[in-house]
């Protein structure tokens, strides 16, 4: 059956792709569905036509699938944050724990390896300890706002529509942070609007105001207000500054990251504190962290604890062991296994996430530990011991085959395999499955209402190998 960009057809979803697409087959042609969802009967237009696969948008809902909801989020189906709001979330661990199975067997080629249910997150909405929220002189309307007067469309902060970099949302209230957070967003927005100070274009790449990061302190109730701007200008930030340490006496940070980079990264090539501390604090497993604006930590904070959970109990250690951890960021792993360990070594890229693991570990009186920075490919044979266990936890592209040789070489008795990425992990296991044995993943939802899965594999050295 040829299929035509721009037809029309009714289509029975009958699954979920990675990614969070619903698959349709017609005479065994594949087309992906945005926004549908297995069970589901839709009209639907082709928008993409490839050799073997379509995309196709939903024209019609002609029977919703029982795992089907109301979204809580008027934005829910436009914006990028979360997308699958309108399923189930027990449905969505189904589907989670689905697409790990699945890039086992496809990618890793290894058949009734046991993938746990999900560890589900403590909260659905309200879970996010970080947000970012972009500005335009340019707001996205919805079908709904089109043609209303009331609407100043030259001015918008919030989140991008799916795939775009120029689309914004004005968005007021997001479910994912926190209710306070939503307070200083919508105060920080009246202030931009009346500052006289123009936002920033995203295609002109011209004006003042770029960014807005929120940061919160699960367990001190905590925040860090970041205001990304495209210049120096204290005469302006400052009384926003002011404004909100008064208002809030929980903004414990204010800082101002300024960068003239085109590149759309709430990142600054410079910073300066505005008011209160650099960084707030945090904890994970009862050790506390310092984060500042541009320091990595994982967003949920309750299912970073699940993570670090099931990575100890993987590990299985008894005191006495060796522990790599390499891509260790600014520590969170290395520091929660350090009770159990004789000794951790942590190896990051980047040198300011070495520097805070160094910080993080003397402010929990830790002596264990020790971290170098460079390139992991480079730096294992730096290193000058081997591990008995070695902790993995690689960026969403996974390992580098340079690294896996040298990981091969070093024979840990046993590997942790930490991936937000099922399908690199699947493949780098596949490079490690002729001298190990991955016994078992369990995969833990840090991102409710989005497709991103956390996958925890725990692999045993062969005998002989």
């Amino acid at each position: 059956m040829k299929k035509k960009k721009t037809q029309e057809m009714e289509l029975e979803i009958s699954d979920m792709a990675f990614g969070g697409k619903g698959i349709a087959k017609v005479e065994g042609f594949t087309i992906f569905v945005d926004q549908a969802l297995p069970l589901d009967r839709v009209r639907a237009r082709i928008v993409k036509k490839k050799k073997n696969y379509a995309e196709a948008q939903i024209l019609e809902l002609l029977s919703p699938s029982p795992h089907r909801i109301t979204a809580p989020c008027p934005f829910s189906g436009w914006c990028g944050g979360c997308k699958w709001q309108f399923l189930k979330y027990e449905q969505q661990l189904v589907h989670k724990r689905q697409h790990v199975s699945d890039a086992l067997v496809h990618i890793g080629l290894m058949k009734d390896i046991p993938v746990h249910p999900v560890i589900a997150s403590d909260r659905i909405f309200r879970y996010r300890n970080k947000m970012e929220f972009s500005c335009s002189d340019r707001r996205w309307l919805l079908p709904g706002e089109l043609g209303r007067e009331d609407i100043d469309c030259s001015f918008a902060l919030g989140l991008h529509v799916p795939g775009t970099f120029h689309k914004v949302l004005d968005i007021s209230d997001c479910l994912l942070q926190a209710e306070t957070g939503n307070a200083i967003l919508e105060d920080v927005r009246q202030y931009m609007k009346n500052s006289g100070v123009p936002v920033y274009g995203l295609k002109t790449h011209e004006g003042f105001w770029r960014f807005l990061m929120l940061r919160h302190s699960e367990a001190f109730d905590h925040w860090m207000v970041n205001l990304i701007t495209a210049s120096e200008d204290r005469n302006t930030v400052e009384p926003l500054a002011d404004f909100l340490r008064k208002k809030y006496p929980n903004i414990v940070s204010v800082v101002n990251n300024i960068t003239a980079r085109k590149a759309g990264i709430a990142v600054g090539e410079y910073e300066i504190l505005l008011a209160g501390s650099p960084s707030v604090k945090d904890q994970i497993t009862g050790y506390t962290f310092d984060i500042s604006a541009n320091s990595f930590f994982q967003t949920n904070t309750r299912g970073a604890e699940k993570l670090c959970e099931t990575v100890k109990s993987y590990a299985r250690l008894s005191g006495r062991e060796s522990v790599w951890d390499l891509y260790c960021g600014t520590g969170a792993i290395a520091i929660c296994l350090s009770d159990k360990a004789a000794q951790v070594v942590g190896i990051e890229l980047a040198e300011s996430a070495v520097a805070d693991a160094r910080a993080n570990c003397r402010a929990n009186g830790i002596r264990n530990c020790s971290f170098m920075a460079g390139d992991i490919k480079e730096s294992i044979s730096k290193i000058g011991t081997k591990p008995d266990v070695l902790i993995l936890d690689p960026p969403r592209s996974g390992i580098h085959k340079d690294a896996i040789r040298q990981i091969r070489d070093a024979a840990p008795h046993r590997i942790v395999y930490v991936s937000c990425n099922p399908a690199t992990q699947a493949r780098d296991l596949l490079m490690l499955k002729e001298d190990y044995h991955v016994l078992e993943v369990q995969p833990v939802d840090m991102f409710p209402h989005t497709f991103h899965i956390e996958s925890v594999a725990r692999l045993e050295r062969k005998t002989g190998s």
